[in-house]
């Protein structure tokens, strides 16, 4: 049973080439206050497939579960790696284009080619002990972010155990920045800068070339630090699983993992809030957090607002038939995990208010490409919203959940300010706690005068002043 409308003139369709179609823009102000409306529209108006303008070059967006599937189980098939893109190769992509200065840069989330093999089996090799919650690595990391988070929780709270706060720009941003930073052995504060430009470039902004040009600075100087003295970081395993990185190749893959461990995670912590102080059985849903099942609410949440809307582009290999349309090789591909998650065809096999989710969903990717750091960054996501939830003992919106502001970016959708009203469960923590997990060999909380002299605690501090 299909469940969208198909004109009579499929046929027609199926044979009209993308360069022939006049498609309408997608990233419009509609799109950045209601894109499920957006996805709506355009698959009553296409099908399962259809095509957009992403800021002037045209694309195909795929907005159907069975075909998203298709395409991301099919690595041969639906190849990544821009050198497959046939409107770039001839000249005909902009050489300003907004979203250029993201895909540019040859990291494991867009590689294809022969090296990707080798590259995602040394990722996986780097990732595993600090995704291995029983090793030392793992075990340090989660007690560096719940110390991270008691440190921003008690600067959020130095007017008092209540008051209002902007839990986004507050907490949820932040604590990923710091947990970057401790993965990738920045030393000092030195990762603040580096993060805030990843934002940036992710917002896809007026700023974003500029932007990604300090963060390679940044981050090859980082990758140099590495190869010449190595320690207990990502960039270290990484090294010792791939030896054959360059200064300028690892830099670009510390690009991909600061992307993932910030916008993503921050993303998925302040919807993952949100999920619980507003939802309609809040009682239930705080009781399942207490009985330790905050990664299931985080899987409820990423199925209905996932942090990463849309993946980067894959290409068609050649000419195949996906929805009402054939897709020609060479032409771009981009699957909406946001638009499959609403297709009938898996929404309506999930039953409202069921107590454990289907696991089903596309929020990271699926196939032989399924993200590598998605336990690294549920871990992150379930520390920080854990303590949440045992700092404050009443959490409110401050705004109706229908007038919160989300902000949209050609990949990411999340909210731009979480304003809440707050009260302590007990008082509030000093600025300076001690590791906040009795682990054998922690890793102290980096260093405080440091951490408040650096751009992201003058950040901070200076939303506690305005808001006072």
């Amino acid at each position: 049973m299909e469940f969208h409308l198909v004109d009579e003139d499929s046929a027609e369709r199926a044979g009209t080439r993308l360069e022939e179609l006049a498609p309408e823009p997608l990233l419009t102000r509609d799109y950045e206050t209601r894109p499920a409306l957006v996805y709506e529209r355009l698959r009553e108006r296409h099908g399962p497939v259809a095509p957009v303008d992403l800021l002037g070059v045209p694309a195909w967006l795929v907005l159907g579960y069975r075909e998203s599937l298709q395409v991301l189980q099919d690595d041969a098939g639906w190849p990544k790696g821009l050198e497959n893109w046939r409107a770039r190769t001839e000249g005909r992509v902009p050489a300003d284009w907004p979203l250029g200065p993201s895909l540019e840069v040859n990291h494991v989330l867009i590689q294809g080619g022969p090296g990707y093999r080798t590259l995602r089996g040394a990722w996986d090799s780097a990732l595993r002990p600090f995704q291995d919650p029983r090793g030392p690595q793992a075990k340090r990391l989660k007690a560096a972010v719940t110390g991270y988070a008691d440190e921003l929780i008690s600067l959020l709270a130095q007017g008092g155990g209540t008051g209002m706060a902007d839990l986004s720009a507050q907490f949820s941003r932040p604590l990923p920045l710091m947990a970057a930073s401790h993965l990738l052995g920045f030393p000092g504060s030195q990762g603040d800068d580096a993060l805030m430009d990843m934002w940036r470039v992710l917002d896809a902004g007026p700023d974003a070339e500029s932007a990604l040009a300090r963060l390679l600075v940044t981050l090859s100087e980082l990758a140099a630090a590495k190869i010449e003295k190595p320690g207990d970081d990502f960039p270290s395993h990484l090294l010792a699983a791939h030896p054959d990185l360059s200064v300028d190749a690892l830099a670009r893959e510390l690009f991909m993992l600061l992307g993932m461990t910030s916008d993503h995670v921050g993303i998925l912590i302040s919807n993952t809030v949100v999920e619980v102080i507003a939802g309609e059985n809040e009682g239930g849903v705080r009781t399942t957090l207490s009985a330790g099942m905050v990664r299931e609410t985080m899987n409820r949440v990423v199925m209905r607002k996932p942090p990463l809307v849309n993946f980067v582009p894959r290409f068609a290999a050649a000419d195949t038939r996906l929805g009402d349309y054939t897709i020609r090789a060479g032409d771009p591909v981009w699957v909406s995990s946001a638009a499959a998650h609403a297709d009938p065809v898996f929404a309506g096999q999930m039953a409202p208010g069921a107590g454990i989710s289907s696991r089903a969903h596309l929020s990271w990717g699926a196939g032989p490409r399924q993200c590598p750091a998605r336990e690294l960054a549920s871990t992150i996501a379930a520390a920080g919203v854990s303590r949440v939830f045992e700092r404050f003992g009443h959490l409110e919106l401050a705004l109706p959940v229908d007038q919160l502001p989300w902000r949209s970016s050609p990949f990411m959708r999340g909210l731009r300010s979480l304003p809440v009203r707050y009260e302590l469960s007990g008082p509030p923590l000093p600025l300076s706690p001690a590791p906040a997990a009795d682990v054998t060999d922690a890793a102290p909380v980096p260093d405080q005068a440091a951490k408040r002299r650096s751009s992201l605690w003058r950040y901070l501090t200076g939303l506690i002043r305005s808001g006072s």
